[in-house]
């Protein structure tokens, strides 16, 4: 892992034409074709190498890559309480620290630089995505407790993360991360309205990803979710939903007017059964913010977005028998979080930009012939990856990082002590 103040990498090809890219202090100093080394740089020649904008993970459960392969056969409400849930009680820190790491060392082999988790033992995740050099959003799951006389306790709990998380670096941006609408009661998710409102800071929250989750909130509260979650004032600019599966028009209108951004999820979704496809069509028409998430590797299994993208194209363009539901180009721009501004930024190859990119393998056969923007879409994978930079910082070029081989043995360790492995 490079940790060079000044970098240089020459020989780059952005758009076909070949530039050079210098860096300094973590930013962006120069883009283009005359862009050259200074005295002192550290000069890598990317070798033709394709720079792209990094991906964005838009929700995922990081540390459940030790449950990969956990409960398969299930569908999601089967799976939380026979399959997940009786093994998280069981978790430690070690084990959130070490599952994530290998989460992070994943996605920086498959080109996400940045995602947003909702996971216990928020201190363990920010300690490993420190460790591994990416970005997170990180953000400590509120559920209620079984019993009413706990709540203040979790509540204090929730502070002092919030606290801790506050001290963890540039790199790591607290959220506020009510689980969903059937884990947490009205009060509870007023508590996180609250807490968000006085802290500054963004919210998540899974929601409308079934369709009995959108008919017991219609029984209980006699309005579907996302008007039920803006009663409570949970739609907002700096709010993320994620799945969306089972949305309506008046709530893809409602979600687009506050600002918010949905997630969609497909392959967790498609693996969990749950029936519903996040209406991308329509979303687009209302000018909603959107990302792309993989879910945890226990639902999905896999955190390599760029497979995942392809998943995404097919299923709107099957779910509305629309070719043109989602251009590749359009498609793209939301696997890197440029179609939110909470989630990325529309513009990030840019002098005084953070110097997050990645160099794609010019050889790779997956993207010999054709557009580049089709053959991210349609048919590469994270395999075609050859360089990840975060913050100014060579995470991998060419190969894995060196500590690889140490993550992958703990976190088989781990999963074996939770008898998953």
């Amino acid at each position: 892992m490079s940790a060079s103040d000044r970098l240089c990498f020459t020989n780059a090809s952005l758009n076909g034409e070949t530039v050079g890219l210098a860096v300094s202090d973590g930013l962006f100093t120069g883009i283009g074709p005359d862009v050259s080394p200074d005295p002192g740089d550290e000069v890598i020649d990317a070798g033709g190498a394709i720079l792209v904008p990094p991906l964005v993970n838009g929700h995922t459960h990081a540390a459940m890559t030790l449950f990969r392969g956990h409960g398969d056969d299930l569908p999601l409400m089967r799976w939380l309480q026979e399959a997940i849930w009786p093994v998280e009680a069981k978790l430690e820190d070690e084990d959130v620290y070490w599952g994530t790491r290998l989460a992070c060392l994943e996605m920086i082999r498959t080109g996400t630089t940045s995602f947003w988790d909702m996971y216990w033992e928020p201190a363990a995740v920010a300690r490993a995505v420190e460790d591994s050099g990416l970005r997170a959003v990180v953000g400590p799951v509120m559920i209620d407790p079984k019993l009413p006389s706990e709540t203040e306790s979790r509540n204090r709990t929730q502070v002092a993360q919030f606290d801790h998380l506050a001290t963890c670096g540039p790199r790591i941006t607290p959220a506020v991360s009510p689980h969903a609408i059937y884990t947490v009661s009205t009060e509870g998710l007023e508590t996180a309205a609250s807490l968000a409102a006085e802290r500054d800071l963004p919210l998540q929250i899974h929601l409308s990803e079934t369709l009995p989750e959108v008919e017991d909130c219609l029984a209980k509260y006699g309005v579907r979710p996302a008007f039920y979650l803006d009663s409570i004032g949970l739609l907002n600019e700096k709010t993320v939903l994620a799945h969306g599966a089972w949305l309506d028009r008046s709530e893809l209108e409602l979600i687009a007017e506050r600002g918010t951004t949905v997630v969609t999820n497909p392959v967790a979704n498609m693996k969990l059964a749950v029936g519903g496809v996040f209406p991308y069509p329509e979303a687009r028409r209302s000018g909603m913010k959107i990302g792309l998430g993989t879910d945890g590797a226990g639902s999905n299994n896999s955190l390599d977005l760029i497979a995942d993208l392809k998943s995404f194209a097919l299923i709107q363009r099957h779910a509305s028998g629309d070719a043109e539901a989602v251009p590749v180009d359009e498609a793209w721009a939301i696997a890197t979080g440029r179609r939110s501004d909470l989630l990325g930024d529309p513009d990030p190859l840019q002098p005084g930009k953070p110097a997050d990119f990645l160099l794609l393998d010019p050889h790779a056969l997956e993207l010999a012939l054709g557009s580049l923007a089709s053959n991210l879409v349609y048919t590469a994978n994270g395999s075609v990856v050859r360089t990840t930079v975060v913050d100014g910082r060579v995470l991998m070029n060419g190969s894995l990082p060196e500590d690889a081989d140490e993550i992958i043995a703990k976190a088989k360790e781990r999963a074996t002590r939770l008898g998953l492995a």
